[in-house]
């Protein structure tokens, strides 16, 4: 067999269909393609050929009789004439595809692929939809676009992570749950290592520490990796005795299970403990039954009491110092900022009502009068925090009683639902109108009924509410004169 190539292929194709019957010809012709165009020697368009497969081309249906140009777009018109000539001359004719637009009515052209052939005194185009080429082509350009458009969120949300890790000034480690191996140190971190810093990155956090606390800090983080969460282990760096209070969250990453580690230096705590004075003062602290918490300005907490530790069930061992008062304060961020908000402007709020949420999801009803100190050693803020969770529920249990004046309305914000203030609102307006309809009228319901602009039936439903008026021996009768 002749391997030279496609003029091989085009020998043996002749030898192939030599006899073969035109209709089985033209059938093999139409199942090979999608369209079929039998042209006369000057490009008019005599006959169009659909395949049986095919998807119609719009307006194929009206080519019959009008010049091969004419049905393609002004750019492909070049390619037609160049096709046309090109038929009538080869000889072999020469298999050569070119890529032709037809104009949509509705839409976007429509890309066929066409080859021309000679056949006697006309010519033969035959050709391929190339609307589901052109589909994937769009798809696989959108893919392509939106890949670069993830990838620019990405490199943004790296930059802003990358900037905020840095910024921090509390030292923040990432480990590999595995392996323990620290990937990442910030600047904060490094500087708390010391001399150890150059050899941090990429050994396993219990080599970095002093050998004492090795073991127990490897356990501590294993066990981390199956609880989600490391307590407040203390470790004692190389070159320090004062141990390091260390505390971090397990979250999931692209090559693993991934330890967030928060270390808060001994003077941070110990240091803001001991600016607040002398010992008896605090033992009060600590013993008070309502939370007590000391931030500095921006709102992290510097020292708290065992109350709050208790109230936000903070796990034992975890320490609240380094944390900012929000992860624990409010329905959202917003209660924080408008407390510290008033408190820069006027230095002390009492009984602000807002809620405490707690390490496990759970919240409660609190009220906090605060005090800022700017000009103490160091600036901070404090807070006294009271559950009223308890009687809030007594309070609830009891008749609701109405509101009658903007003050006790106000005491509400905060505590009951906007609609349950604007319905407790309501029927308190509502009462007083009645009341007020009623000593009008004498207490003649049929005038005061039409006064309210109510029937009879409603007003008597709306004294029964109320506990208005005696209704005990059913609707009384009105008198004669109507007064």
């Amino acid at each position: 067999m002749d391997t030279a190539g496609e003029p091989s292929l085009n020998l043996a194709a002749q030898r192939l269909l030599r006899g073969v019957d035109p209709a089985l010809g033209a059938a093999l012709l139409a199942a090979a393609v999608d369209v079929v165009l039998v042209l006369d020697a000057q490009g008019v368009v005599e006959d169009v050929v659909g395949g049986p497969n095919a998807s119609p081309i719009d307006g194929s249906d009206g080519w019959i009789g009008r010049h091969w140009l004419e049905t393609v777009t002004v750019e492909s018109r070049p390619k037609v004439l160049a096709m046309l000539r090109d038929a009538m001359l080869r000889q072999p004719p020469e298999v050569a595809w070119r890529q032709l637009n037809h104009p949509a009515a509705h839409g976007a052209d429509i890309p066929v692929q066409y080859c021309a052939l000679p056949a006697g005194e006309r010519v033969i185009a035959v050709g391929r939809d190339l609307r589901g080429v052109a589909l994937l082509q769009q798809r696989l350009v959108d893919a392509q676009q939106a890949m670069e458009r993830d990838y620019l969120r990405l490199r943004q949300s790296e930059a802003r992570y990358r900037l905020l890790f840095e910024s921090v000034d509390e030292a923040v480690l990432v480990l590999d749950a595995a392996t323990q191996e620290v990937l990442e140190a910030n600047q904060a971190a490094l500087q708390l290592f010391g001399d150890e810093a150059r050899r941090l990155v990429g050994r396993p956090l219990p080599d970095a520490v002093d050998a004492a606390h090795r073991a127990e800090l490897g356990v501590r983080l294993a066990a981390a990796r199956g609880a989600g969460r490391l307590d407040g282990a203390e470790v004692a760096l190389p070159g320090s005795s004062d141990p390091v209070h260390v505390s971090g969250t397990l979250f999931k990453g692209e090559a693993g299970a991934l330890l967030l580690l928060r270390l808060v230096p001994p003077r941070r705590v110990a240091g803001a403990a001991g600016a607040l004075g002398e010992t008896a003062l605090r033992r009060v602290v600590e013993g008070l039954p309502d939370a007590f918490v000391v931030t500095d300005l921006q709102g992290r907490v510097l020292v708290t009491n065992r109350a709050f530790a208790d109230l936000v069930q903070l796990p034992a061992g975890e320490q609240a110092q380094g944390q900012s008062l929000d992860r624990w304060l409010g329905r959202s961020a917003v209660d924080l900022n408008v407390l510290m908000g008033s408190l820069r402007q006027q230095g002390v709020v009492r009984l602000f009502p807002t809620t405490l949420r707690d390490a496990f999801g759970g919240s409660a009803q609190v009220e906090i009068s605060a005090v800022a100190v700017p000009q103490g050693e160091p600036p901070c803020l404090g807070f006294a925090i009271r559950d009223v969770e308890r009687r809030l529920s007594v309070d609830s249990a009891r008749p609701r009683e109405l509101a009658r004046s903007p003050g006790q309305l106000a005491e509400l914000v905060g505590r009951v639902p906007l609609k349950d203030i604007v319905d407790e609102t309501t029927c308190l307006i509502e009462r007083m109108c009645i009341e007020t309809a009623l000593q009008l009228t004498r207490d003649n319901r049929a005038s005061a009924a039409e006064m309210l602009g109510l029937s009879r039936q409603s007003l008597y439903v709306k004294l029964r509410r109320y506990g208005l008026g005696d209704l005990g021996g059913g609707e009384p009768s009105e008198p004669a004169n109507g007064s």
